[in-house]
């Protein structure tokens, strides 16, 4: 068999860098033609990797990947302390296998099939740099020296320039000064944040630092996986395109993990406004356009909130510009390739199989929201991006809610009531079964809306607005209270809202933490956050605090923080000013253990690591669950499933997607969905 490779473009880039590079010309190899295994219930490939100077290596990844089946597919696990390896369950086809590990170069690819042993050959780096080259973007990353030794400004990077990137890999690691410059201007909101940031500045630091890295300095090897880290079983569906700007993944209902098992995987494509699903059973990939209403088709970089004042309309642009959207001066390679009127966000299912959206169904124009929303405080003349709307998987059919608040992400309480942070002012819901898509004035009765107002001196009167982004959310089971966690505004902040007594309290992370991003719950009700700034994993204990009232400050006593693995960014010798050099975009609380080890493990995205880190409460231990390939792993939603609960491990898994914008940075350069599975050991099949 002759596989042709077709010419690729290489793409310079620092996150906020595409340059286009010289096709490389077509090359094609030769591997052998093999039948398929006639051996039945044959399902896996075993063997053993040795090294070329003698011994067998442990803890390093064999990789087996075909493009036999519907969709490309990819199988990864672990080698035991005698370099054995088993992957498991793979369906029928023809693989290339082959090996990674820290410390090696790359092996060959071995053709093989489900039922052969091989013995896999791996020769050491030829030197460090060499050895370097596949280290997680995090560790290139902790070479950076922020001005000053400033934790502040590393907070501002991260929270920036990490929200969409991996700065770190290799695509960002080796440029110039003039090409930084030239890549900064590639995107609207990049060039914003630069000039934010200090634009100068900023291009001295990243100067500085890639100057050190092309020069020859390496970081520090991480540690080859350890213990149950070697049991892992990591399985690869690819879905979309070379464009698309996967955003998140959904499997299941998050109160019962057992429902559709082994049915489709969700996700949205943000950046193509469409619906991505993955069949494991099938290995098939699909997609489905998101509407909007009215024939809105602004695509989100070109967009404007017209605001009313006195009678008079004001145009503020309001925009999200990524590569495909260049400053002026500027040049991009993807002008149009992202058509985005919709920007879909966060697919959520509910207990009937209908996978909700936060989705932009209209024009951002004061005049444009519902009538019956604008009597609403902190609703008319404020800013509201996104509305809702769900896709029914049977009918292949959308249906589009307009709202009065903006909308991001969103959960659905014990009660069936769905809540979305993505409002600055304030928090909104909406109440399934009061909507009736056949009698539009539901439509009002079916959603609320508060107002973020705190008491801040303990009077009992809400006096004190509270406005910044409201990014994650979660309803509380044990007390129904819901939590939104704000990134952005100094360390950042959760908001409380009790809707028995419409009360909000908000309580400011303390030393070192800052940045809160996602929020979770455990089943004790103890709220766990994903600190994006500092590099922590917060957990927040209500029950601790001597006050609740106040702006923010109050209860630092009802903080924990749990420095995440991996190295941190220098900002000297204080530990109240650490930084972990890895960035925490979202969580999950696997409440039901549908990863395998118990429940209520908190599981972080490690985004500057290429991995998920599996949080222990009870040992206050984390697992690092290394995705070794493709480099450059994005993780961003999260989610678990029992698809059997009587199969053990076989039957159940955590899923999660590559989320890196844009997806051209990654080694492979397309998105995927994954599911991990724990193992009892690393040779169960």
């Amino acid at each position: 068999m002759k596989i042709t490779l077709l010419p690729k473009t290489v793409n310079i880039a620092f996150g906020i860098l595409a340059i286009g590079c010289t096709p490389e010309p077509e090359v094609s190899i030769d591997i052998p033609q093999l039948e398929i295994s006639e051996v039945a219930n044959v399902d896996y490939i075993e063997g053993v990797v040795q090294n070329s100077s003698g011994g067998y290596e442990a803890g390093v990844w064999v990789l087996a990947e075909t493009d036999d089946l519907l969709t490309p597919y990819r199988k990864v696990v672990v080698t035991n302390d005698a370099g054995q390896f088993l992957l498991p369950e793979l369906p029928e086809a023809r693989y290339q296998v082959w090996v990674r590990g820290y410390g090696l170069s790359d092996s060959p690819k071995t053709a093989s099939l489900p039922g052969e042993n091989l013995e896999i050959v791996v020769s050491d780096a030829s030197n460090e740099v060499e050895a370097a080259s596949i280290y997680p973007a995090s560790y290139w990353l902790s070479l950076i020296s922020p001005p000053d030794q400033n934790p502040n400004w590393v907070n501002s990077f991260k929270l920036n320039c990490q929200l969409c990137h991996q700065v770190g890999s290799m695509i960002t690691r080796y440029q110039d000064r003039n090409l930084f410059d030239i890549g900064l201007r590639k995107s609207t909101n990049m060039n914003g944040v630069a000039n934010g940031m200090d634009r100068e500045q900023l291009l001295d630091v990243l100067t500085d630092w890639t100057s050190r890295i092309r020069a020859g300095e390496t970081p520090e090897m991480p540690p080859r996986p350890q213990g149950i880290e070697r049991n892992v079983v990591i399985t690869q569906w690819e879905w979309g395109d070379g464009f698309t700007y996967a955003h998140d993944e959904i499997a299941t209902d998050k109160r019962n993990p057992t429902l559709f098992a082994n049915g489709p995987i969700y996700g949205v494509d943000l950046g193509n406004d469409r619906i991505l699903a993955v069949n494991p059973i099938t290995h098939s990939a699909s997609a489905y356009t998101v509407p909007t209403l009215d024939g809105f088709d602004t695509p989100w970089c070109d967009q404007v909130w017209r605001r009313e004042d006195g009678g008079t309309s004001q145009d503020v642009p309001m925009g999200f510009g990524s590569l495909g959207c260049p400053a002026v001066p500027g040049i991009t390679n993807f002008e149009g390739q992202y058509p985005n009127p919709a920007n879909p966000h966060n697919p959520m299912f509910d207990s009937d199989g209908k996978v909700w959206i936060t989705t932009q169904v209209r024009r951002e124009w004061d005049i444009d929201i519902p009538e019956f929303c604008k009597d609403k405080p902190g609703i008319a003349g404020n800013y509201h991006h996104r509305q809702l709307g769900w896709f029914d998987p049977e009918t292949e059919e959308f249906e589009l809610l307009d709202t009065c608040y903006g909308t991001h992400h969103l959960q659905f309480d014990q009660e069936g009531i769905l809540w979305m942070s993505g409002d600055s002012y304030g928090i909104g819901w909406f109440d399934p079964a009061v909507y009736d898509k056949e009698n539009p004035a539901t439509l009002e009765q079916a959603q609320g809306y508060a107002q973020i107002v705190v008491d801040s001196n303990g009077d009992g009167d809400a006096d004190t607005p509270i406005v910044g982004f409201n990014y994650g959310i979660i309803p509380n089971p044990v007390d129904d209270s819901v939590w939104t966690s704000q990134p952005s505004g100094g360390k950042g902040r959760l908001v409380r809202y009790d809707a028995s007594n419409e009360k909000f309290e908000t309580f400011i992370p303390p030393g070192p933490g800052s940045g809160p991003r996602a929020v979770d719950v455990d089943t004790n009700g103890i709220i766990w956050v994903a600190l994006g700034g500092s590099g922590h994993l917060g957990r927040f204990d209500r029950s601790l605090c001597a006050q609740t009232w106040g702006t923010g400050e109050q209860c630092p006593e009802g903080w924990t923080f749990y420095k995440s693995p991996g190295p941190l960014i220098d900002t000297g010798n204080d530990p109240a000013d650490e930084r972990n050099a890895d960035f925490h975009y979202y969580l999950f609380v696997d409440q039901f253990n549908t990863l395998g080890l118990g429940e209520d493990i908190v599981v972080l995205n490690g985004t500057g690591s290429d991995s998920l880190l599996a949080f222990n409460q009870e040992t206050e231990e984390f697992a690092i669950i290394r995705i070794p390939y493709p480099l450059n792993t994005f993780t961003r939603g999260l989610d678990g499933r029992i698809d059997d609960p009587g199969a053990g491990w076989k039957g159940r898994g955590l899923w999660f997607t590559n989320g890196l914008d844009p997806i051209v940075h990654s080694e492979v350069g397309m998105s995927f969905v994954g599911k991990v599975q724990l193992r009892p050991d690393p040779l169960a099949r």
